[in-house]
């Protein structure tokens, strides 16, 4: 099963600040981006996951910028499954210019219902995010 993904992205005008440099808030967005690319490329579809009434919400982000991006420069965002538990799953990001790593990144994400409970990831689902270098604990 897959368990990383890389994207590219090209940092657009409106993401940029006074500076010109890519604002720290799209980061966030940029990583949620990996996150969807890498659970479409393992198969999942969080429409339908979401129609089921689960949601995966964000309970951790930790961001360490190390350099700046600036408008139209072309990113890739490598985003990896690190540990999967019964209701969370923990990501690792690397964001890339070139050779040059621009910030790294981790999450906690953990599914719930409709109403914000904390669930167990169902099986269908952990087929999708299991690996064996992380089985689930």
């Amino acid at each position: 099963m897959i368990n990383k993904h890389a994207v590219q992205i090209r940092v657009r005008y409106n993401e940029t600040d006074a500076m010109g440099f890519l604002h720290h808030s799209n980061y966030l967005c940029y990583f949620e981006v990996g996150r969807t690319e890498l659970f479409r490329a393992q198969g999942g579809n969080y429409r339908r996951m979401e129609e089921q009434g689960l949601y995966f919400v964000v309970a951790r982000l930790e961001v360490r910028y190390r350099r700046p991006a600036r408008y139209d420069d072309l990113l890739t965002l490598q985003t990896e499954i690190s540990r999967v538990t019964p209701a969370k799953l923990e990501h690792s990001y690397r964001l890339m210019k070139g050779d040059e790593t621009l910030a790294e990144a981790s999450s906690v994400i953990a599914c719930v219902n409709g109403t914000g409970e904390v669930q167990r990831i169902p099986e269908d689902l952990v087929a999708f995010t299991s690996h064996e270098k992380n089985p689930q604990t």
